[in-house]
């Protein structure tokens, strides 16, 4: 008999959610997968099935509550409909954060809640959301244990030397300020693939550059995680959609004392009006418009972020002794041609040829777009959170 499996993924405005089945030792296969955007504002459900075909597409009434517990009645009233009497087993959540203390999936009890709801600090704009649909849950599906499933996991792995700023020690052992981490499930999938595809990359020295509207690369030697660009929070390292990446603390002082700036001020420029969209004048935080318009700016931002790419790949090799495998994954990773050609052509250094053609093809499969003769084996793999979540709620229980 097969089990179901749903995986959450909630945000503050929006929850993701796919269901898997699965039947003995097989993977995890997707039944249905969607989502409830808009919450608070104007709710829309949108919903797929197994062959990627749009099954559900509405515009919630106005008069029924726009919040969390709303969305996530409706999604499981549309699920039941569709499942004939099958109950599902098990619910696997995304948590961004899980701290120093949670280094592997934890199956949800009291004392788990609390423990995450202590974390909130860390993650003030994620945590609170990630924790909400857990408690919504035991209410609306009682027999179904939950399984929090960490972000920031993967990464524990990393030497104390490249998780630690150099603060004094005690901001690190009391106050908890160090590089965390995150996209870690991303990550983690990635690592579970890759001894299907090349041996000496799963083995050796491999960096993953995970390139979304949130972009992070991290370090991996034998499929484990000894740096990344992610820190103490999901802003630091390389420009993203909105975010600034990176930056001189002295910045932020000067944004203080000398533009009077507030903390909220300068939270909204760094998370929201930065990046690829500050870069760029304001033209877009899409990689594909940008790329469509004949503006200087947003030639600029595109040039910005591969080098940017290119500078941490170089930094990240440095941290695992040298580079054998690049692997791009995420939505510009796996999408687009122009960004991966861009910062290939500048690791001709670092012994990267890509095969121009190879990078040119559109396929939903992990492939191989270096040349043959490379001295780093450069490869496209579709990444998936979900299937990783999943994975860990069924191992846990």
């Amino acid at each position: 008999m097969s089990d179901l499996v749903l995986v959450i993924n909630a945000g503050s405005s929006s929850i993701k959610f796919s269901l898997f089945e699965t039947a003995g030792s097989a993977d995890p296969q997707v039944l249905f997968k969607g989502q409830m955007e808009g919450l608070y504002v104007e709710p829309k459900f949108t919903a797929k099935d197994a062959a990627d075909q749009k099954v559900a597409d509405e515009v919630l009434p106005a008069d029924v509550p726009k919040n969390h517990d709303y969305a996530l009645r409706h999604m499981l009233s549309w699920l039941e409909q569709r499942l004939g009497g099958r109950e599902i087993k098990v619910v696997g959540h995304r948590v961004v954060h899980g701290g120093t203390k949670y280094s592997h999936p934890e199956r949800v009890t009291p004392e788990l809640i609390a423990g995450l709801e202590a974390l909130i600090p860390l993650a003030p704009l994620h945590e609170p959301h990630n924790i909400a649909p857990i408690k919504i849950l035991q209410d609306l599906l009682p027999n179904a244990p939950q399984v929090t499933c960490f972000d920031t996991a993967f990464h524990t792995t990393q030497p104390e030397l490249n998780q630690l700023f150099a603060l004094p020690y005690e901001f690190a052992q009391k106050e908890g300020i160090r590089r965390y981490g995150f996209h870690g499930l991303s990550y983690e999938y990635i690592a579970s693939v890759l001894p299907h595809i090349d041996t000496r990359a799963a083995e050796g020295r491999t960096v993953v550059a995970h390139l979304g509207n949130g972009s992070s690369m991290a370090a991996l030697l034998g499929g484990e995680c000894q740096a990344t660009t992610m820190g103490f929070t999901a802003l630091e390292g390389l420009p993203m959609g909105t975010r600034c990446g990176s930056i001189d603390g002295g910045v932020l002082l000067h944004l203080m004392n000398h533009l009077q700036m507030d903390a909220k001020q300068i939270e909204t420029l760094l998370y929201k009006e930065s990046g690829l969209l500050g870069l760029s004048g304001g033209i877009s935080s899409d990689m594909r418009a940008l790329q469509s318009s004949s503006e200087p700016l947003a030639k600029f931002a595109i040039d910005y972020f591969a080098r940017r790419i290119v500078r941490e790949t170089a930094s990240l090799a440095a941290a695992i002794g040298g580079l054998d495998c690049l692997v791009f994954t995420a939505g510009i990773g796996e999408n687009d041609a122009i960004t991966r050609a861009n910062v290939c052509h500048q690791l001709r250094w670092l012994g990267v040829e890509i095969d121009e053609a190879a990078n040119a093809v559109r396929s939903g499969e992990p492939r191989r777009i270096s040349l043959a003769d490379s001295k780093v084996a450069v490869y496209v793999i579709p990444t998936n959170e979900e299937l990783m979540i999943a994975r860990q709620a069924l191992a846990t229980i």
